[in-house]
């Protein structure tokens, strides 16, 4: 194996020659632990071209908590198993356990022992037992641990080698440069046993910044890493990792050798796990979120699309997807081993950010009083001159559907706007994640927030197993109606190669109230003025509360030839399109969408 690249990548990040014994050290045990990692026997079946990117049209993630679900006499972990056995089956492909690791804060993302399953979640057993039928998505929480961990509590004593494990600063520097991702401190003050220590803690107190510029953090991540993947996991979540390299003078943000270190685990996984796939959670404006492709596509092979979730709900708010559809027209594939993950909620809020640049601040003004009136919160970051919105905390259900009346929002119209969201996101160029209070139909958790007195509870409710099946084995709830409406949509996507996340994805023009694009399946090229009677489907939305009637003028495409338009959701000829005398008439009732194979 040529091991050329990683050296490189050793060397650059800590100023060292090749047989520095930094690059050794690493090397030795990247060697030692991937040894011990099977091939998964799904990734061996896979011709050379598929392994490229190991991903098709078959592939959704499910983001749930390890503890989501719960009850009296069985582990949580056993419990969520049983949950996806009885109601997801393999609509989708592969599970994200949110940080099921023993925590001190953050639901997770405080980490005390980065090797260990929380015992009130269950065992390692369990989580291997949920990978026997679907793939795993794992975090690498690397940025930060938990203050209560043992290595923090080595470092308070001051211990030799975990003493440069964390990041300290005298509390006078000008520290002014460092982007706050958070209305908080930057510097935590804790007594260690040489003394007080001023601590750097990028997210909160209790989540302690870890020290990338000793290469002994580095290395211990990237052994982590390795035990996650001989662990089963196959995509792994790179978390907060826009923030990894501190250096005064620098805004902290994106710095030449976070880019290295992420450049570093592409290639680790290149050599050494090539089936494994590798997500950037950064939560920036979207070019600089694309960033972390990599100049060469050697950093990440997927990144979060961080602008869909508020473009799509401001197309609703707004009822205009005009801004919506000119961002959707720059994406491409950067290459043939990368893609986009698409999602529109998570265990946090909507970004405010990623917008910026796309809508403007009228709009971004507009769309948090709509949260607001939605019964949802916002959260601030720190800035120079005060504090500026982060982060629009709500249900996703509950944004998208207004400030009904409660009795309204179970109605069938305010359901299908809800799915009708989804569905752009299912049918994006990239890879679906969707959330479980999305699958499930979930609402606020306004009391969740009043008990923990923090915002993003409004979208973490869990629930106990008994009560949430009751719901969900009622034919007539609205929960059940809308895990079903999913499964639909998740199902048909399988079977289409048109949706494999490096098909041709072609941005269409149209009025205002409409979304549309074309998928044509992977290895068709588009000519101009052709027949596309190939498995291309065509994707529309109608993003107003009107119907919508429109004759768009598609270049380089003839549809005319098409004497049917099938509706692969309903299995039917569609019946919102007409032809006639060579031009195609479309009518679309309030929110309604359709995919049609033409």
């Amino acid at each position: 194996m040529n091991y050329s690249t990683i050296k490189k990548l050793i060397c650059f990040i800590y100023n060292v020659e090749e047989d520095n014994k930094v690059v050794s050290s690493i090397m030795a045990m990247l060697k030692k632990k991937a040894a011990k990692i099977k091939m998964p026997e799904w990734f061996s079946s896979l011709s050379p071209s598929e392994r490229e990117l190991p991903l098709d049209h078959k592939d959704s993630v499910l983001i749930t908590y390890g503890d989501q679900f719960s009850g009296k006499e069985e582990m949580p972990l056993k419990v969520l198993k049983k949950f996806i056995k009885q109601y997801i089956g393999n609509s989708i492909s592969t599970i994200h356990i949110l940080p099921f690791y023993p925590y001190s804060s953050d639901d997770g993302f405080s980490v005390i022992d980065y090797k260990a399953v929380d015992p009130k979640l269950g065992t390692w057993k369990d989580v291997a037992s949920i990978g026997k039928s679907h793939k795993l998505m794992a975090d690498l929480v690397l940025n930060h641990c938990s203050a209560k961990s043992v290595w923090f509590k080595k470092f308070l004593k001051w211990d030799k080698k975990y003493k440069d494990f964390f990041i300290t600063a005298d509390p006078n520097t000008d520290l002014s440069m460092v982007f706050r991702p958070r209305a908080l401190p930057l510097l935590t003050p804790y007594d260690t046993a040489d003394g007080k220590k001023f601590v750097w803690t990028t997210f909160s107190a209790d989540q302690v910044d870890l020290n990338f510029a000793n290469p002994e953090v580095l290395k211990e991540m990237l052994s982590i890493f390795l035990f996650y993947i001989k662990n089963g996991v196959s995509i792994v979540r790179l978390d907060a990792i826009a923030y990894l390299w501190k250096e005064t003078g620098h805004t902290c943000l994106h710095h030449e050798k976070t880019h290295a270190v992420v450049k570093l685990f592409r290639e680790v996984v290149k050599i050494f796990t090539p089936w494994v796939i590798i997500i950037t959670e950064t939560n920036v404006p979207h070019k600089e979120n694309l960033s972390y492709f990599g100049n060469g596509n050697d950093e990440a092979q997927m990144v979060y699309q961080f602008a869909l979730p508020p473009l799509v709900l401001d197309a609703h708010i707004r009822e205009d997807a005009n801004h919506l559809r000119n961002w959707a027209s720059d994406l491409k594939n950067f290459s043939d081993t990368t893609t986009f993950f698409n999602f529109l909620s998570s265990h946090d809020g909507i970004g405010v950010l990623p917008s910026r640049g796309i809508l403007s601040s009228e709009e971004i003004e507009n769309m948090i009083s709509a949260v607001k009136d939605r019964g949802g919160r916002i959260s601030y970051k720190a800035v120079k001159d005060g504090q500026v919105p982060y982060e629009m905390n709500i249900n996703y259900r509950s944004a998208i559907t207004g400030n009904l009346q409660k009795k309204d929002l179970h109605k069938k119209d305010a359901i299908n706007k809800f799915i009708a969201s989804q569905a752009i996101m299912i049918a994006l160029q990239g890879v679906p994640g969707i959330y479980v209070h999305s699958i499930i139909g979930s609402l606020n958790y306004s009391k969740g927030v009043e008990i923990t007195k923090a915002n993003r509870t409004i979208n973490r409710e869990k629930f106990d197993y008994k009560t949430v099946k009751k719901e969900l084995d009622d034919k007539k709830s609205s929960r059940t109606i809308i895990l079903s409406k999913f499964k639909r949509l998740l199902d048909v996507k399988r079977k289409e190669k048109a949706f494999h996340p490096q098909s041709e994805q072609i941005i269409l023009p149209g009025s205002d109230n409409l979304f549309a694009f074309l998928k044509i399946p992977k290895g068709i090229k588009s000519k101009k003025k052709c027949s596309i009677s190939f498995g291309a489907v065509l994707c529309i939305y109608n993003m107003s509360g009107k119907i919508l009637k429109y004759s768009p003028e598609w270049k380089n495409f003839d549809l005319s030839g098409s004497a049917k338009f099938k509706d692969i959701i309903t299995g039917k000829k569609s019946s919102a399109f007409a032809v006639s005398d060579g031009s195609i008439k479309i009518t679309l009732q309030p929110w309604e969408f359709a995919w049609i194979k033409i």
